[in-house]
């Protein structure tokens, strides 16, 4: 083994003259709370720091997806091997500019968004593209349940497992339940301007909300806290 091969990889904070722990926080922040790029600014004040909320920006385009996407790889490893795997698809609108575009969801039995894709239409090519990206990262599910939109049928006939699909009037709650968070975090952002940057934080935003769901509803408060704990210890080690 060369001893290039055997060198430590480098830091992705080497050339910012800010701690890493002060990054992961500002990023959680901004990702995790709605709040706008200033609220994390004046908040971070308050704390001590003084940043500019384009600071703030940089910092979450820079590290939001390199976290998000570390997060996203200990999932689908350790769920790759679950059999009895039930999702959840559903299409949200989101205003682009006065232009509507549709902010597709995968999401499974526990309420974990496994995929969010954009795009200008909802029709079938659409409905197809997005349960292709779904199925070649996260494996097949037993069962797929669906709104009544006729692009679900006609892209899992073409994909060979309609007869997987799913369709109920009140079934598909729990996806339609996951639009929740990112509703509130795109009043807070004033909406978006841009295919990219929507779909970016759109990716994002989900891995950080599956990171931090504890589903505090479920548990005694003692459980709760040990489970806060874990996911901020966690946190911390990202890209350590």
């Amino acid at each position: 083994m060369s001893r290039k091969s055997r060198a430590k990889p480098a830091s992705p904070f080497r050339y910012f003259h800010s701690a890493p722990e002060l990054i992961r926080e500002v990023v959680m922040l901004y990702i995790r709370f709605p709040l706008s790029l200033r609220n994390v600014e004046d908040l971070l004040f308050e704390r001590g720091y003084d940043l500019c909320h384009e600071t703030v920006r940089l910092w979450w385009n820079r590290f939001g997806p390199m976290f998000a996407g570390e997060i996203r790889r200990k999932r689908v490893s350790a769920m790759r091997g679950f059999r009895h795997w039930k999702w959840h698809l559903d299409e949200m609108y989101v205003k682009l500019n006065g232009e509507m575009v549709y902010l597709w969801r995968a999401v499974d039995h526990e309420g974990e968004i496994l995929e969010s894709y954009v795009t200008r239409t909802r029709d079938k090519s659409a409905a197809l593209a997005f349960m292709k990206k779904a199925l070649k990262r996260h494996g097949a599910p037993a069962a797929i349940v669906t709104d009544g939109l006729k692009s679900y049928r006609a892209a899992m006939t073409d994909l060979g497992n309609e007869q997987k699909q799913e369709v109920g009037r009140h079934a598909n709650n729990r996806v339609e339940n996951s639009h929740l968070p990112f509703r509130r975090r795109e009043r807070a952002m004033l909406r978006f301007r841009r295919m990219k940057t929507l779909q970016k934080f759109a990716s994002v935003h989900a891995n950080v909300s599956n990171h931090f769901n504890l589903e505090r509803h479920l548990v005694d408060r003692q459980t709760f806290k040990e489970r806060r704990s874990a996911a901020l210890a966690e946190w911390q080690q990202l890209a350590a």
